[in-house]
């Protein structure tokens, strides 16, 4: 039985035909769907249409305001919207966005960002961000994840692993090695596709977001200032977090250094205005 196996016996002539045109339509939306971020000239995967995009992110905000309490502090409130308001004026590349700022209670030390504009900021961590600069670091940051649609970008590879997924399932049909298989295909999308290109993300984010609040006129050197607070307060309560590998998020280490070597370029932001 020299040269046979399960898996060649499972890949007959009309699978593979299926895979291979499967793996050809896999190839055309890869490239059909690369566009150029234009903050930064970097290649990026967008399969969903701004308007998708757009309407996805309304929709979710808008449940995530139903089902969290929304701050009434007024002076927390006026300065989330004083600041956002400032971030938001100085991006020229989202004309149709319905920026909406909105101060949620909740003590995890948290932002985010949803698509069209919508940007959700945690009162715990208002105490690392303590005034307008610090809080613009927040702001430009989660505004930056919205201008490069970094949210169509990870819906996007979602849908060519799922296909991926689908591709890998029928070659291997019911085989004993289909559940191994299946098993290593997620594994490896996740360790070696998604998450790292998260990260990716992140300090493509905070790159932008820092010219972003140089531009609108905050101190880019108050980003270092609020990353290094927001070390010491992580280090202080012990939560050192998964290995760097796994995190969504860079260390905080890393993401200083990076924005150290950002600060030049950001600097020049704010002397050109």
């Amino acid at each position: 039985m020299s040269g046979w196996s399960p898996v060649d016996h499972c890949l007959d002539m009309k699978t593979k035909a299926w895979v291979r045109g499967i793996t050809f339509s896999f190839v055309i939306l890869f490239f059909c769907g690369c566009t150029t971020v234009s903050e930064t000239g970097r290649k990026q995967l967008r399969l969903v249409s701004s308007s998708e995009e757009t309407q996805l992110g309304l929709t979710a905000f808008e449940e995530i305001k139903k089902q969290t309490p929304i701050s009434r502090d007024p002076a927390a409130n006026a300065m989330l919207q004083r600041v956002g308001r400032r971030i938001a004026s100085v991006v020229t590349n989202m004309p149709d966005a319905q920026w909406e700022f909105v101060l949620f209670e909740d003590k995890e030390p948290n932002a985010f960002c949803l698509p069209g504009g919508k940007v959700g900021v945690n009162t715990g961590i208002l105490p690392l961000t303590k005034d307008d600069a610090g809080l613009a670091t927040v702001i430009g940051h989660e505004v930056a994840h919205a201008t490069l649609h970094h949210g169509g970008e990870r819906m996007s590879e979602a849908m060519l692993m799922d296909i991926g997924g689908q591709v890998l399932g029928a070659a291997t049909g019911t085989s004993k090695y289909a559940q191994a298989i299946a098993l290593a295909y997620g594994a490896t999308a996740q360790v070696g596709v998604a998450l790292p290109h998260s990260r990716k993300q992140e300090l493509e984010a905070d790159r932008v977001g820092l010219r972003y609040m140089a531009r609108a006129g905050y101190n880019p050197e108050a980003a270092l200032q609020f990353w290094q607070r927001f070390a010491q307060a992580t280090e202080a309560s012990g939560g050192s977090g998964p290995p760097a590998f796994l995190r969504t998020h860079p260390v905080n280490a890393a993401r200083i250094k990076e924005l150290q070597r950002w600060m030049p370029e950001a600097k020049a932001e704010m002397r050109s205005r």
